[in-house]
C-alpha cells in the first residue's frame, strides 16, 4: 500500500485531537470568560438573562441541526453510516470549541477577554456549520485527521471571511447564505477539486445508497427542514426582524417542497421521484431564504425565493453534478453544490435586491433596526455592498479551499485507498464486520483441524 495512503490513526490521531484540546484548555484560560449575567461574582443584569431565556430555544434548534440534522443528512451513503454521524459529531465538537475563539478575537474581545454568552454559543455552531457543509463535498475520501487539520483552517478563514463581509462591508447576512452556505460549498468544492482521484471519476461500488439508509437520510431532511427558521432567526436583534425572519423562512421552505418534487418527477425519465431530491432540494429555500430572512420581502417574496431555489436545486443534482465531475474533476459526494453553493448564491442575490427596494415608506420607523447603516448609506448602495459581500465570500472560500486542499495533500496526514473510501470499516469496530466473519471462519477451520489431528 503506497504511504499516501497509510491509514494507521492508533498514533496520529490521538496525538493530533489531544494536542488540539490541550492548546485550547490553555487558550480558554486566558481569553474565555462568563458574560456579566453568568459570572455569580456581579449582579445579574434582567436584560442580559431575558437574552438568555429569549434565545436558549433558537440555540437548541440550532444545536439539533447541527448535530441530528446534517448528521443523518449524510447517511444515504451504504456503508458509511457510522463516518458520517460519527465523523459530523467529531467535527461539530471540536468546531465549536475553535469556533467559540476566532469570533471572539474578531468581534467580541474587549480587554484582552472573550466573554461569552448565549449568542456566543449560537454564532460557534454556525461557524461549525460552515465545516459540516464543506464535508459533504468529500464525505468518504478523508480520514479523521484530515477532518480535524481541516476544521481548523475553514473556521479560522471562515471567521476572517465573516469579518470581513459583516463587519467592513457591514453586508446583511443575518441567516448567513453568502457567509456560511455559499462559502462552506464553494470552499469543500475546492478541496475536493485539489483532492481529486482519478480512480474514483466512475461511480465506486460503495458510493451507492440502500432503502433504509435512505430512510436514515430522510430524518436529518426532516429535522433540518422543521428548525431552519429557528436558524435564519437567531442572530435577528429586533424583534420585528425575526418575526420576519421565521415568516419569510417558513414559506420558502414549503414552496421549495412542492418544486422540488415537481421537478424531480418532470427530470426523471420514467417520470419518478429520486430520493437524492426530495432529501436535499427540499431545504433549498431554508438556504435561499437566508440573506434577505429579516427584510420586508412579504410572504410571496418568501415563496417565489423557495420556488426558485427548488427549480435550480433539482436541476443542479440532476444536471450540473455530473458536469462537475466529468469535466472539473470536482467530485461532490453529498452535492452540496446544490444545496448550500447555487442556493446560497440565490439568497445573495435576493438580498441585494431586499435592500435595493429598502425605503422608509416599506419599513417606517423599522428601516434603522433593519438596515442600520442606512444613516450613510443609500437603497442603492447597500446593494452594492451586498453585492460586494457575495463576491467576497466565494473568492475567500475558493482561495481558503485551495490552500486547505494541498496541505490535506500532504503524505503524513494519509488517507483512504480508493478500494476503501466510503467504508465504514477501515475506521470504525462494525458489528458483524467482514473482519469479524473471517476470524470466525478461521476459528471453525481451525477446530476442524484440531478435531482432525485428534
Amino acid at each position: 500500500m503506497p504511504a499516501t495512503y497509510s491509514t494507521n490513526m492508533r498514533s496520529k490521531f490521538p496525538i493530533l485531537a489531544i494536542l488540539l484540546e490541550v492548546v485550547i484548555i490553555i487558550l480558554y484560560a486566558v481569553f474565555v470568560k462568563y458574560d456579566q449575567e453568568a459570572d455569580s461574582r456581579f449582579s445579574n443584569s434582567s436584560s442580559g438573562l431575558d437574552q438568555f431565556h429569549n434565545l436558549y430555544p433558537s440555540f437548541q434548534d440550532v444545536h439539533v441541526m447541527i448535530f441530528v440534522g446534517f448528521g443523518f443528512l449524510m447517511t444515504f451513503l451504504k456503508k458509511y453510516g457510522f463516518s458520517s454521524v460519527g465523523f459530523n459529531l467529531l467535527i461539530a465538537a471540536f468546531g465549536l470549541q475553535w469556533g467559540t475563539l476566532m469570533q471572539g478575537w474578531l468581534h467580541h474581545i474587549h480587554d484582552r477577554q472573550i466573554k461569552v454568552n448565549i449568542l456566543s454559543l449560537i454564532n460557534a455552531d454556525f461557524s461549525t456549520a460552515t465545516v459540516l457543509i464543506s464535508f459533504g463535498a468529500i464525505l468518504g475520501k478523508t480520514n479523521p485527521v484530515q477532518l480535524l487539520i481541516m476544521t481548523l483552517l475553514e473556521i479560522t478563514i471562515f471567521a476572517v471571511n465573516e469579518h470581513l463581509v459583516t463587519g467592513i462591508l457591514k453586508a446583511k447576512d443575518v441567516g448567513a447564505s453568502m457567509t456560511i452556505h455559499a462559502f462552506g460549498a464553494y470552499f469543500g468544492l475546492m478541496v475536493s477539486r485539489v483532492l481529486h482521484r482519478p480512480a474514483l471519476q466512475d461511480p465506486h461500488e460503495n458510493e451507492g445508497s440502500l432503502y433504509h439508509s435512505d430512510l436514515f437520510a430522510m430524518i436529518g431532511t426532516l429535522f433540518l427542514w422543521m428548525f431552519w427558521p429557528s436558524f435564519n432567526s437567531a442572530i435577528v436583534e429586533s424583534p420585528d426582524g425575526q418575526y420576519r425572519a421565521v415568516i419569510n423562512t417558513y414559506y420558502s421552505l414549503a414552496a421549495c417542497v412542492l418544486t422540488a418534487y415537481a421537478l424531480s418527477i418532470l427530470v426523471d425519465k420514467k417520470g419518478k421521484l429520486d430520493m437524492v431530491h426530495i432529501q436535499n432540494a427540499t431545504l433549498a429555500g431554508g438556504v435561499a431564504a437566508g440573506t434577505s430572512a429579516d427584510m420586508m420581502i412579504f410572504p410571496y417574496g418568501g415563496l417565489l425565493i423557495g420556488f426558485i431555489a427548488g427549480i435550480v436545486s433539482t436541476v443542479g443534482f440532476k444536471f450540473l453534478t455530473p458536469i462537475l465531475a466529468s469535466k472539473l474533476k470536482i467530485h461532490d459526494t453529498c452535492g452540496v453544490h446544490n444545496l448550500h453553493g447555487l442556493p446560497g448564491l440565490i439568497g445573495g442575490l435576493a438580498g441585494i435586491i431586499g435592500a435595493a427596494m429598502a425605503s422608509d415608506q416599506l419599513y417606517g420607523e423599522g428601516l434603522a433596526s433593519t438596515f442600520p447603516d442606512f444613516k450613510t448609506r443609500s437603497a442603492m448602495r447597500q446593494a452594492g455592498y451586498q453585492a460586494a459581500g457575495l463576491g467576497t465570500s466565494v473568492a475567500v472560500a475558493l482561495v481558503g479551499g485551495l490552500i486547505t486542499g494541498f496541505i490535506l495533500r500532504i503524505p503524513i496526514w494519509g488517507q483512504p485507498p480508493d478500494q476503501n473510501c466510503f467504508d465504514d470499516h477501515i475506521y470504525w469496530e462494525v458489528p458483524g464486520s467482514e473482519d469479524e466473519h473471517n476470524e470466525l471462519l478461521s476459528s471453525e477451520h481451525g477446530k476442524h483441524i484440531t478435531n482432525a489431528e485428534a
